[in-house]
């Protein structure tokens, strides 16, 4: 692989905590609509939970025989209680009311911490919910009209990475979706790593004139704001378009590997003049690392 067009720079990432859940269902159609709901909102930056698609199994790979997603659902501080909380609102509103659907806790790494689901998920059953031990796990029953809901009692909290990202300059609007495309499905073959933004088209920065509303616009990476910037413009020539691809990891070694994967699938693409990516000195994470380092 021909790694020319990559920038020699660094993007930032951070320490979060994760829930990585496995949702099951009797359809995939299903099973996707109560994934991509329920991770629909990527919202760290703004001290809310964030979601992302893992992965997708087929039905000989899940606890109950059906269609299954592998999805994380993210916090980017410590607060566990907050992260519960939040958490409760994806998990209720986006995969409880979907029919015939199960949640199972999929996480693979030990943990001393965890969420009791009773509180936040079961009782909307209103005190009718009960448990039962199903699959090899003891299972929350809500009741509910289309019976019946279930979901393990408990969730484990794990320690992760967030915010590795980078950046395709685009040419044309062409190579940002074909592009896009293809980076997203090389992401979801890397176990462990998540886009909760997916394509993204709106780079931010930390500082902002509107605090109230959170991150705003990154100005000097703007295209159509080239002429007004001129020289404090960072736009470079050819370049109409710059999509960002922001990845959270269970560790390390799976962040990398979902960021070279991206750019390989970016980088011939038609119409894609370079790689590069978002870094802010240092405000916006404390691990700092070299876009190059994730190629070799």
């Amino acid at each position: 692989m021909n790694y020319d067009k990559v920038e020699d720079t660094f993007f930032e990432a951070f320490e979060g905590k994760y829930v990585r859940a496995l949702i099951t269902g009797p359809t995939e159609k299903i099973v996707k609509s109560a994934a991509y709901d329920s991770t629909s909102t990527p919202s760290a930056v703004i001290g809310r939970v964030e979601g992302g698609v893992e992965s997708f199994l087929d039905k000989d790979k899940t606890p109950d025989g059906r269609y299954g997603a592998v999805v994380q659902y993210w916090l980017g501080d410590d607060d566990t209680e907050k992260f519960a909380f939040e958490l409760s609102y994806r998990l209720r509103q986006d995969i409880l009311v979907k029919p015939f659907t199960r949640i199972f806790d999929y996480s693979d790494v030990d943990s001393d911490e965890n969420i009791e689901m009773m509180d936040i998920v079961g009782h909307c059953g209103d005190g009718w919910e009960w448990i039962v031990e199903e699959y090899g796990r003891k299972m929350i029953n809500v009741p509910i009209a289309v019976p019946d809901f279930q979901i393990e009692e408990k969730f484990k909290i794990n320690d992760g990475i967030m915010g590795g990202n980078f950046w395709y300059l685009c040419e044309t609007p062409e190579a940002v979706l074909t592009a896009g495309d293809a980076i997203i499905d090389a992401i979801m073959e890397v176990e462990g790593a998540t886009a909760p933004f997916g394509v993204c088209s709106a780079a931010s920065k930390p500082e902002t004139n509107y605090p109230e509303i959170g991150p705003t616009t990154n100005h000097y990476y703007c295209p159509s704001l080239k002429d007004r910037l001129k020289d404090e413009s960072k736009v470079p020539e050819n370049v109409n378009y710059i999509p960002e691809i922001v990845i959270n990891a269970m560790d390390v070694d799976s962040m990398f590997k979902a960021l070279k994967a991206g750019i390989d699938a970016a980088i011939d693409v038609d119409g894609v003049i370079g790689i590069s990516a978002g870094n802010f000195g240092g405000k916006l994470g404390d691990k700092i690392y070299n876009l190059l380092d994730v190629l070799k």
